[in-house]
């Protein structure tokens, strides 16, 4: 049985609030008269916590109270520990999304970012424009262990990357897309037609957050016994587009990213010429947060978001 508890348990917890006073005030009069206590009543108390902790505690020098060694080395645990106490039970403000400084973390690649942050920060300007956001690259495909221990606040993944189901978890369905594949205008004016052929005989960039050895379309190709030839694999969306730009290579993305990136650098946009399912982007979040009133108002401003962003997002070019 561990001893700390045993302690806890002779020990009146009202007490640590008159330790942490005396500490803090230098005096048993103050101290009473801040918590509303007769000097008497404050003495007595100071008395039993003397004795269950088997120390002096305070001595008198003049008109102050001072600390002895063993009363200086509890007084930091005890006053973090009523700060923590005193902010857990006291009630959350009402939350005005006008004038709120609420700051929510979310879990992002480079894509679900870029897909998902643009139409929320405008929205967000026009609604609630003091909310902050925090974005932190997941170490894994969808940050579902970090949502279920309350370490963020939202997770962005895709359909195809999960495999477990959590009924603590509520999803909401951002946008549905389809994979195309880009590249360079001299890339079409030289060869042609992007059939399948050509696209096995072509070299490839691909986007890998996690540093997964293959991507979505490695696997679909694996399916139908093919392989690509990687020219270049990265974590990240950015240079991608102008790596294509620039050269012969191809690039398979969603449609929603390519004709963003379209408007950055000359690019052209290409069915696919074999079938690979569409994918669906996800926001997750715990249906039991430690913010409930706020956690509640962005989730249904997203769910509305996501109802105009899905239908613009995937309609085909």
């Amino acid at each position: 049985m561990n001893i700390m508890h045993l302690d806890l348990r002779r020990i009146d917890l009202n007490l640590l609030l008159v330790f942490e006073a005396v500490y803090r005030l230098r005096s048993v009069t103050r101290a009473a008269s801040e918590l509303a206590l007769s000097t008497s009543a404050l003495s007595h108390a100071l008395t039993r916590l003397r004795k269950s902790l088997s120390d002096e505690l305070f001595y008198r020098v003049g008109n102050d109270m001072l600390p002895t060694v063993f009363a200086e080395s509890l007084a930091p645990a005890i006053g973090e520990s009523l700060a923590l106490l005193t902010k857990g039970l006291n009630p959350r403000p009402r939350f005005v999304p006008a004038t709120s400084r609420e700051t929510f973390t979310f879990a992002i690649s480079d894509y679900t970012a870029f897909a998902v942050f643009p139409a929320l920060m405008a929205h967000m300007q026009q609604n609630a424009p003091h909310i902050s956001f925090q974005l932190c690259y997941s170490e894994r495909k969808v940050a579902l262990n970090d949502l279920l221990a309350g370490k963020i606040d939202f997770a962005l993944g895709f359909t195809e990357t999960t495999d477990q189901n959590y009924p603590e978890i509520e999803e909401i369905d951002w946008l549905e897309d389809d994979y195309v594949a880009i590249c360079a205008p001299s890339f079409m004016q030289k060869y042609g037609e992007l059939t399948q052929e050509r696209y096995l005989q072509a070299r490839h960039v691909v986007v890998t957050p996690w540093n997964e050895e293959r991507g979505v379309i490695d696997y679909q190709l694996e399916q139908q016994g093919l392989q690509r030839d990687i020219a270049l694999k990265t974590p990240s969306l950015l240079g991608a587009p102008f790596i294509i730009a620039a050269s012969e290579l191809l690039m398979s993305i969603p449609r929603y990213a390519a004709k963003r990136l379209q408007q950055a650098a000359p690019l052209q946009i290409h069915p696919l010429p074999f079938a690979v399912p569409a994918y669906t982007i996800k926001i997750y979040l715990h249906r039991k947060n430690g913010r409930p009133a706020a956690c509640n108002w962005l989730k249904q401003q997203l769910t509305e978001l996501a109802t105009g962003s899905g239908a613009a997002c995937s309609a085909p070019t």
